[in-house]
């Protein structure tokens, strides 16, 4: 059967570019390919079931700071289409978005269900064929028309959209077109710690700043940690993650990190502030009174690592003591041995070369009326709604760009 375009992968980045795609052209007879029984699978789960639809950042030379994997790719696409025309799009579309304290975007409602339904509502008005339980063995090109062939026969178009996110079956296919494939790695993950100093303490969160312990020494980030069963998460380690997905996947995930809880002030200024708490409460315990603002309890831990007694009272504590405590608060050491993925929303680096591909509209450089968007690409982002927004980019310009040019 033929079509003018074909979408192969039925998520957030599919549905995006065949809605604007259809909108731009509506003679355009249009076809969703999704492997699997369900579409926008991952938008449901994204956020914990809210979808995390973007991030209040405004500005796209700072937007692009949230990508390991694609920052100067996005930069010339986010002055076309980024944070503020999302959120126009689906409030066009009956879909108001709020704004939280960190940043992220989600549905009023709270519901990854209002984005979805906004996506099925509009694939239908629109006349946009979707077929389920479709799974792409083969992709060739003959005269220039697209031969797609599936487990339920071949396909035809003239412009086809690749936005099955990390798909290794999909990318040994863009392989045989010529296109070089950076290989997945895991990234935005959390850190598993057996430590005495953090166990028994889940669910404690503070500021800090994360550094990884290597040779390049240039792994590191701040923001509000999280103490788990396991180990490490909250945005520092997300973020950390991230930025080395390469790097730690290499060590094996078995490496070194220093925090620093009180990343606003060096060991040396701590060291200085010890010592005045050491005259100003010298009859109090220690222990009794939390400083620095840091969760009484991680105080307490830190106190112990740096062998000072439960009872012990300021006047007690030793040059020994007070070198010690200010090591346990701005380089405390920690062993990380392995990961664990951050909630459900598996997100890898890697995918398509970004030399071949053309960021004006997302076209292959390789293959006439090949095109991508989403996490296909080797682009991802910290969390908070980077990803999504990526994928929103992407797809548009490439819809941009598919209905631009002539149909039959």
């Amino acid at each position: 059967m033929k079509y003018d375009i074909i979408i192969v992968g039925g998520g957030a980045a599919g549905f995006f570019t065949a809605i604007n795609a259809a909108e731009m052209n509506p003679q355009a007879k249009i076809l969703i390919l999704e492997r699997g029984k369900e579409v926008l699978t991952k938008v449901r789960i994204s956020g914990g079931g809210r979808c995390n639809v973007t991030h209040a950042e405004f500005i796209p030379n700072e937007l692009i700071k949230n990508y390991p994997r694609g920052e100067k790719e996005l930069r010339g696409p986010f002055h076309s289409f980024m944070t503020g025309d999302t959120v126009a799009w689906f409030e066009d579309r009956g879909v108001t978005l709020k704004t939280e304290d960190d940043g992220r975007m989600f549905p009023d409602s709270d519901s990854s269900e209002s984005i979805i339904n906004c996506f099925l509502s509009e694939a239908q008005r629109l006349k946009i064929q979707i077929l389920k339980n479709h799974s792409v063995q083969d992709i060739t090109n003959e005269d220039e028309i697209w031969k797609l062939k599936t487990n339920h026969g071949d396909f035809y178009a003239e412009k086809i959209l690749i936005a099955t996110g990390s798909n290794p079956k999909i990318w040994k296919l863009l392989e045989k077109l010529g296109h070089s494939i950076i290989s997945a790695v895991p990234s935005l993950f959390t850190f598993n710690i057996k430590d005495e100093r953090i166990k028994g303490l889940p669910g404690i969160a503070t500021y800090a700043s994360v550094k990884v312990i290597s040779k390049n020494g240039n792994l590191e980030s701040d923001g509000p940690l999280l103490i788990t069963h396991w180990g490490l998460s909250g945005p520092a380690i997300l973020k950390l993650s991230a930025w080395g997905a390469r790097e730690l996947f290499e060590l094996g995930y078995k490496f070194q990190i220093s925090v620093n809880w009180l990343p606003e002030k060096t060991s040396e200024e701590i060291l200085e502030d010890l010592k005045k708490l050491k005259i100003k409460y010298a009859k109090q315990q220690a222990s009794k009174y939390t400083q620095f603002d840091l969760p009484k309890r991680l105080w307490q831990s830190l106190l112990k690592a740096a062998t000072i007694s439960e009872t012990s009272i300021w006047a007690d504590l030793n040059k020994q003591h007070l070198k010690q405590l200010s090591a346990q608060l701005t380089n405390c050491i920690f062993n990380v041995d392995g990961k664990s993925t951050f909630k459900e929303e598996f997100v890898t680096a890697g995918g398509i070369d970004l030399t071949e591909v053309n960021f004006k509209t997302f076209e292959s450089k390789l293959q006439k009326n090949l095109f991508f968007a989403g996490e296909v690409l080797n682009i991802d982002a910290i969390t908070g709604g980077f990803n999504f927004q990526n994928a929103w980019t992407g797809g548009y310009l490439a819809a941009k760009a598919m209905s631009s040019q002539n149909t039959n």
